[in-house]
């Protein structure tokens, strides 16, 4: 029922994008998401090198014959990687589905992506930023709004409104998001325009999710309101879960906390802490509003069959059928 302009142009069964997230869209989780009939988007900016990263494809490749995508990652990181290298892997490896995101358009990649023939989708926050890359070349944009989990931007706009105005604004076919759980917000977006959803948070609630029980079972019982905003003093909001460690993050910028005070409680190796051994306040994790209808631990498969289950009936029931 569910076929799109995204599902022919990625050749994927379901319009639903993984969302990239760091430290945990390794291979293994790309490949469920995809073989669930998603997109699976690989985080290349987990990888130390391009022979970490290329291995890392190859599994992928081992582990899935549906199709994915990888992420370059274009916000300022404490260990920044030659993404013109990182791509020189994509294209080794034959992947066909790149992914930007950051606070930039990638000025110094894009015509490599075209020249290549690669699917290009750019995940970005608002309008202005969807049209300079569609007059770049742009295949697919992807916004996601105020809601969503990680980085939301500084314009701090909702789903509702940003969406169809992206939509209306540009003529490319557009994946949306932000507080995305479950077929009602799923249908939502397609009704907005949007060619396909992107989700997050509501991944990390599933079986196949490399993140530890604890931190699972912790957020299933989180609501609406357990997320907060951090990070905006140094011009890269989040949103994330509210646990100790975000609190200490937003009570030191009230103070006029410096970048290496702040990255001190939000470095990788904290929330690593809290993935692989359930420390719940080690570190911070990017979580969206929508962990408040987030309930249970299904598998990646379970989770996308009954959403466009929940899509489809919905539809039928508006429809009078």
């Amino acid at each position: 029922m569910f076929q799109t302009k995204i599902t022919e142009m990625l050749g994927i069964k379901y319009p639903i994008i993984g969302g990239t997230m760091m430290w945990i869209t390794n291979p293994e989780f790309t490949a469920a998401i995809s073989n669930a009939g998603g997109l699976g988007i690989l985080a290349s900016a987990m990888y130390n090198n391009q022979e970490e990263f290329a291995n890392a494809i190859d599994r992928i490749h081992e582990l899935t014959d549906k199709p994915f995508a990888v992420n370059l990652n274009l916000f300022p990181m404490k260990r920044p990687v030659d993404n013109n290298e990182y791509l020189d892997v994509l294209i080794r490896k034959g992947v066909k589905i790149v992914e930007t995101s950051g606070h930039s358009a990638p000025e110094k990649l894009y015509q490599r992506f075209k020249k290549e023939g690669m699917v290009w989708m750019h995940k970005c926050v608002g309008v202005r930023y969807a049209l300079k890359v569609q007059s770049m070349g742009g295949d697919i944009i992807t916004v996601v709004g105020y809601e969503n989990g990680g980085a939301t931007g500084k314009l701090d706009i909702g789903t509702l409104a940003l969406v169809p105005k992206v939509v209306e604004s540009v003529g490319l076919p557009v994946i949306a998001g932000g507080g995305i759980s479950d077929g009602r917000g799923f249908l939502a977006v397609l009704a907005l325009g949007a060619d396909a959803a992107i989700i997050g948070t509501r991944l990390l609630t599933t079986q196949e999710a490399p993140i530890h029980e604890n931190l699972k079972t912790a957020l299933i019982n989180a609501s609406e309101l357990d997320t907060m905003l951090i990070m905006r003093s140094i011009g890269a909001t989040h949103r994330v879960w509210a646990n100790t460690a975000a609190k200490k993050c937003a009570e030191i910028e009230r103070g006029n906390a410096d970048l290496s005070d702040i990255m001190q409680i939000v470095a990788g190796e904290n929330a690593r802490k809290m993935f692989d051994k359930g420390e719940l306040d080690a570190g911070i994790i990017s979580c969206g509003q929508g962990v408040g209808l987030a309930h249970d631990i299904p598998t990646v498969k379970e989770l996308f069959d009954r959403m466009i289950s929940e899509a489809t009936e919905i539809a039928k029931n508006l429809a009078g059928d």
